[in-house]
């Protein structure tokens, strides 16, 4: 039983988790820019590692700054299309590199010592600025002078947007008082792999500095001097990329803006404001161009060319229409048609994913739900992609997944199948919540893709009718109290508390809210790592915190979610293993899969703003304005009909309004799409409301007289007349003489 005695506990270790980690200083800080800066300091030794991805290529990263304060980075290269054998999931080209361009440069004959990094800053790029000292060192008189840094060394690490390289640039100031003689060598090494390991026979290796055929420079004080790098890799038949680097960086850094500006979120919290971005990077960039077409693939030195039903369709899929990034919709559309294509009449299991390209599949786990996540997934981005001819390409697709759940129904009304996403890795019993939970979602959302199709009225009222069955059927059949709380078990026979518990929530199913969400936020769940997969254990997987967070906020929580998702951002973003959600721990040691850094974004899409797609060209919004707040905005929104679209969230007195901005209504006009809905309201309880708020909201001490005439009511659309007395008296305010009367 929950009693008063454990609710003071979890306040007091929530309270203590949060105390911790603001008592704690952040490693790392936010620029004006938006980028993420580490000032080197007193604790060291310190390491990292990062992702970064192109169509071509992936690069890991791991590095760090040692004791003595030196820099140190070993380059993990992964080449996606570039196979090996066997041509399984794993099958990218792999090589890990540890070159150190620095100590190849010989400054006044000498080489650069006594290294000192400054600073470390990610942009969409790693860029590392380091003091260096030449000279000779114990040795003579030399033993008791302290270094004198000569050269500032900065150095930047991106992949190509489009190549199958790894660039790097190296910029050489002089901060001494006299001019310095900078010799760059020419240096190339050239690895060719063991042809009978690849599809493709043998492939080339090269490590290069891209340097011209002038080795030798004369640096004045304060000036620099730049040259370049890079690790590429290709088959038989191609041949070495000579390109220009600074080229590739402007469109690297071109290819994050643009990601930065598209679906902007502006909050007065800065931390999540610039996880969001940054997630919207990780997410985007992890898309392979692949034999099979576009792939977004989940990375980590794993997962590469190739599509899972739960990583791309489920977590994905949903929020690249919101982006508003044609190469994400595009991986969207053809994930969905790849797994269209191994759909069997005799609805035998769907493959978990589609491997090496698009030419063979994995199902080594059985059936995990897979039909149940693909339809949750298509279906919602269907709606809020808004394209009727690809729409009408899903439909198939959704409809035979639809049938596939259907077919696994048990007694109980609940969807059965072999395992979860986990896939085995925590017992998940034969019907799990997850499962039914996306498939409840599925139908309600096909339902609403019906009648965009123009379906028979039949077909969406089935739908619908299924999905209220089948939420009942969730509630009688997880429904439990576990552990004290009043919320579900995760399969029959479950005692301990699982954190996918929180699923229900992110599909609108609340009847258990109040118990799910103590639940998820007490000692047995919430660690300093977010949320453990199973009580009494040390594992996290962060896509389950994700959901968590998204849950909770939809269902009305949005205080208890702030402070979880406050805390979440600070870690991820600016704690110990940056900048991105994480996969995992123990397993894969925090890899930056990207599809947790799509399912951070949608926790302000759907859990904060409580957008739902319902249509082409409609959406419920139900936003969580945190108490703290008076504002938040989700500028250049691009999904439905009618996008680009701004979404403003303003406190106004004690009430909280919702904006869908102007630009919004206007491209509705534009596109011939903005519909006056006409209701019969009652204009003097209209007027009377809004009166009320806007004295509230006085300023200048003008004084607001009303003489409203009872029981008139009016045919109009209550919105836009809203807005326009609204914009009336606002300004009346605004431009009124101070004490004046309105």
């Amino acid at each position: 039983m929950f009693t008063r005695k454990m609710k003071i506990v979890l306040l007091l270790f929530v309270l203590f988790c949060l105390a911790d980690n603001a008592n704690a200083t952040p490693r790392w800080r936010i620029l004006d820019s938006g980028a993420i800066e580490w000032q080197i300091d007193g604790r060291l030794p310190h390491y990292d590692h990062i992702e970064m991805s192109g169509l071509k290529v992936s690069a890991v990263l791991r590095y760090g700054v040692n004791g003595d304060g030196q820099f140190v980075m070993e380059r993990s290269m992964i080449w996606p299309m570039l196979r090996t054998i066997p041509n399984n999931t794993h099958a990218s080209l792999m090589q890990r590199f540890a070159i150190d361009y620095a100590s190849l440069l010989l400054v006044n004959g000498m080489a650069l010592n006594n290294e000192k990094v400054k600073s470390i800053c990610i942009d969409g790029r790693l860029t590392v600025v380091s003091l260096f000292a030449i000279g000779y060192q114990n040795t003579g008189t030399a033993r008791n002078r302290e270094p004198v840094p000569v050269v500032e060394l900065t150095r930047s690490f991106f992949p190509s947007t489009d190549k199958p390289m790894l660039c790097e640039r190296y910029t050489v100031k002089n901060i001494s008082s006299k001019p310095i003689s900078v010799i760059v060598p020419f240096q190339k090494a050239v690895y060719k792999t063991d042809p009978v390991k690849g599809v493709d026979g043998s492939y080339t290796i090269v490590t290069s500095i891209q340097n011209k055929e002038d080795c030798l420079y004369t640096i004045a004080p304060k000036e620099s001097l730049t040259f370049d790098a890079s690790v590429q890799a290709y088959k038989k038949g191609e041949k070495e990329l000579i390109v220009d680097i600074a080229d590739e960086e402007h469109k690297r850094m071109a290819f994050v803006d643009k990601i930065w500006n598209n679906l902007s979120f502006v909050s007065p919290d800065p931390v999540v404001n610039t996880a969001f971005a940054f997630a919207k990077v990780r997410a985007a960039e992890s898309i392979f161009a692949t034999g099979g077409g576009f792939m977004h693939s989940p990375g980590g030195e794993s997962y590469y060319a190739a599509v899972w039903a739960n990583v791309q369709a489920e977590y994905s899929n949903p929020f690249f229409p919101f982006l508003g990034y044609d190469i994400g919709n595009a991986s969207a559309l053809n994930s969905c048609r790849l797994f269209a294509r191994v759909m069997k009449s005799d609805y035998k299991p769907i493959p978990s994913s589609i491997i090496a390209e698009g030419k063979d599949t994995w199902n080594g786990a059985g059936d995990r739900g897979d039909a149940a996540m693909i339809a949750y997934g298509a279906a919602r981005y269907a709606l809020a992609k808004a394209d009727k001819k690809e729409a009408q390409e899903l439909w198939p697709l959704i409809e035979w997944c639809l049938e596939y759940c259907k077919r696994k129904i048990n007694a109980s009304g609940i969807v059965t199948s072999d395992a979860d996403e986990l896939e085995g890795r925590f017992p998940a019993g034969n019907a799990n919540l997850c499962t039914s939970s996306l498939y409840y979602d599925a139908l309600v959302s096909a339902s609403y893709l019906a009648k965009e199709l123009g379906k028979q009225s039949s077909v969406s009222k089935e739908y619908a009718r299924q999905a209220k069955v089948l939420k009942n059927n969730i509630n009688n059949y997880f429904g439990s109290r576990i552990e004290g709380f009043d919320s579900y078990r995760y399969y029959e026979g479950n005692d301990i508390l699982r954190s996918w518990i929180a699923i229900p929530l992110t599909v609108g199913i609340f009847e258990k809210k109040t118990g799910t969400v103590e639940a998820l936020f007490s000692p047995r769940l919430w660690s300093k790592d977010g949320l453990l997969t199973q009580a009494g254990t040390d594992t996290f997987w962060d896509r389950s915190t994700l959901y968590a967070l998204r849950g909770v906020y939809s269902a009305g929580a949005r205080e208890r979610a702030m402070e979880h998702m406050a805390y979440y951002s600070q870690q991820r973003l600016l704690g110990e293993h940056v900048p991105y959600p994480i996969e995992a721990w123990p397993e894969g040691n925090q890899r930056h899969l990207s599809a947790e850094s799509a399912l951070y974004c949608r926790i302000v899409t759907e859990g904060i703003f409580g957008i739902r797609p319902t249509g082409f060209n409609s959406f419920s919004l139900c936003p969580q304005l945190p108490d703290k707040w008076n504002s938040m905005r989700l500028n250049n929104v691009s999904a439905f009909a009618f996008s680009p679209f701004d979404i403003i969230v303003e406190r106004q007195g004690n009430k909280m309004s919702d904006i869908i901005s102007q630009l919004l209504f206007f491209t509705r006009l534009t596109h011939g799409t903005e519909i006056i809905q006409k209701e019969q309201i009652s204009l003097s309880s209209l007027v009377q409301g809004i009166c009320e708020e806007q004295k509230g909201l006085s300023q200048k001490n003008i004084c607001l007289i009303s003489d409203i005439q009872e029981d008139i009511y009016v045919g109009t659309d209550r919105i836009l007349l809203e807005r326009c007395l609204n914009n009336l008296l606002s300004n009346a305010y605004k431009y009124g003489r101070e004490n004046g009367h309105v």
